[in-house]
């Protein structure tokens, strides 16, 4: 009995240790729990501001400009007394493609083309626009030519091209009734370039062919200048590599008057998608690129793939001297303007295009604005902004208007990336 009462207080004894234990420890885990939270929240803060250096600091470094978040004050009366705002979202823009500061245009939407075109090509003879070819989709390709009357401001007259002609990244020039159309690629997706050339009579919708290129181009720019038929840069037969080639064939009234091209000064700079003009018998090469997309290797239907490109803003003028002179860049890079440009009261005026990627994720990044290159000072000026922003804008300008219709647009206001190939037509009133 004895033993039996010992070891009872005994076993009660260490149960009472025991729970003491348990209830130190409970406490000692509890704390311990509390401090590394306090530890933690104290590291959260210093890393988070850390970070938060260290972010701004890398995007400074990179050229990425963080716009923070901008609070709007709500029409919602009912927010507004519960003292809610709403707020827009951190965009990140990059130096480079952001919009340029310019006023606002009046735009008015008139009738548009027949068919969406991306990649088409145009020519102006007075009141007329000639629209030729394009991408309707990538892997489908228009093969006719649309015409847009100025006066009328009615589309009409489709007829078609030669079988032969390629229906995209065409160099296009002009006389005045003749219209020269250069190479480009034939078919769609990214299939090969052609060397082959035609030319049009406008007067009675004819075809003749003429002697072909010395190598097939991509885009190249083209001109008429001083009785010659001038093609420059463009990109070689793998659609990707700069070319830098010069060549000129002696043409009038739609016809050759040699049999071969002649190699002329190389273009300091290669590449397509540049405009290029002649005015008061000078030859301006204005933008462009170095790089394009690629046929995809195997792919029966040369499936376009992705390549790394250099958008640039370079201008180059020759002149009686026919040296090439380096003139002031465009006010941003700027490719994918080879018929978006106009001559207005001794001024180049160009409309959208593409300029450099996004630096994060590699996205092509539409124009929206309108650049004015004054002859007399070569100087340029952004004059104002387009209704959206948009690549491969075919342009003209009558009677003080300022026209332009076809290519891609963006995917909205504070999206810059091209979405939808377009036939909108629209023009603004121009008083420069």
């Amino acid at each position: 009995m004895v033993l039996s009462f010992g070891y009872k207080k005994m076993a009660r004894l260490a149960h009472k240790h025991t729970s003491s234990t348990k209830i130190v420890l409970v406490i000692s885990c509890a704390g311990l729990v509390g401090a590394a939270l306090i530890a933690n929240f104290i590291w959260a803060s210093f890393s988070s501001s850390y970070i938060s250096i260290a972010s701004n600091w890398a995007f400074e470094k990179s050229g990425i400009v963080v716009v923070p978040n901008v609070t709007i004050n709500t029409p919602d009366k009912r927010e507004a007394a519960d003292g809610k705002r709403k707020t827009v979202p951190e965009r990140f823009l990059s130096a480079t493609f952001a919009d340029l500061p310019a006023p606002d245009l009046h735009w008015e939407e008139m009738p548009p083309a027949p068919v969406p075109r991306l990649d088409g090509a145009s020519i102006q003879i007075e009141n007329l626009l000639y629209v030729f070819a394009g991408y309707g989709s990538l892997d489908y390709v228009h093969s006719h030519v649309d015409i847009y009357n100025f006066t009328s401001n009615t589309w009409g007259g489709r007829f078609n091209m030669p079988k032969e002609m390629g229906h995209s990244h065409l160099g296009v020039a002009t006389d005045g009734r003749y219209i020269y159309v250069v190479s480009g690629q034939y078919g769609p997706q990214c299939r090969g370039p052609t060397s082959r050339i035609f030319v049009l009579d406008t007067e009675n919708k004819k075809w003749k062919s003429l002697p072909p290129l010395p190598a097939p181009r991509y885009s190249p720019a083209t001109q008429l200048w001083r009785g010659r038929l001038h093609v420059m840069g463009g990109s070689k037969e793998n659609r990707h590599t700069p070319g830098l080639d010069h060549w000129s064939l002696a043409v009038k009234d739609g016809k050759a008057l040699e049999k071969q091209w002649r190699t002329e000064i190389p273009i300091p700079r290669g590449g397509p998608h540049r405009a290029c003009v002649v005015v008061n018998d000078r030859l301006f090469v204005i933008g462009g690129q170095e790089g394009d997309f690629m046929a995809k290797p195997g792919s029966p239907i040369f499936k376009c793939s992705r390549r790394h490109e250099v958008v640039y803003g370079d201008v180059y003028m020759l002149d009686e001297e026919m040296k090439w002179k380096v003139l002031p860049p465009m006010p941003k890079p700027n490719s994918h303007i080879e018929c978006a440009w106009v001559i207005v009261n001794n001024s180049i005026v160009i409309t959208g295009g593409t300029t450099e990627k996004h630096p994060v994720n590699k996205r092509m990044i539409l124009v929206g604005e309108v650049f004015q290159f004054h002859l007399d000072s070569l100087t340029w000026s952004v004059i104002g902004k387009l209704p959206y922003r948009v690549k491969t804008t075919l342009a003209g300008f009558w009677d003080g208007w300022l026209y332009f219709t076809s290519g891609q647009r963006d995917r909205g206001p504070d999206n810059p990336q091209p979405r939808k190939v377009i036939r909108d037509m629209w023009r603004t009133k121009l008083k420069l």
